[in-house]
């Protein structure tokens, strides 16, 4: 979805080197009832991930691009 790549890539810029949580995004976007909206933030933080136009952390290292998400994460500009 455009506006969820849009509001990721955006909060990357805003943020310059320091990471942030996807729930930020959505938090922004859907502030009455973000967490409705949480997989479909993940599934586009992945995408651009995959592609590389992201970077998607847990403990600070980088995950697993084919693997399924669990736990928090971290997102930020990519290296």
């Amino acid at each position: 979805m455009e506006v969820l790549k849009t509001a990721l890539l955006e909060m990357c810029r805003k943020r310059g080197d320091s990471s942030f949580c996807p729930s930020e995004v959505a938090r922004q976007l859907y502030p009455e009832d973000w967490r409705n909206f949480m997989d479909e933030i993940l599934a586009e933080a992945m995408k651009l991930y995959r592609s590389g136009e992201i970077r998607i952390t847990q403990s600070g290292k980088n995950i697993d691009p084919h693997q399924e998400v669990k736990g928090p994460i971290r997102i930020s500009k990519p290296k």
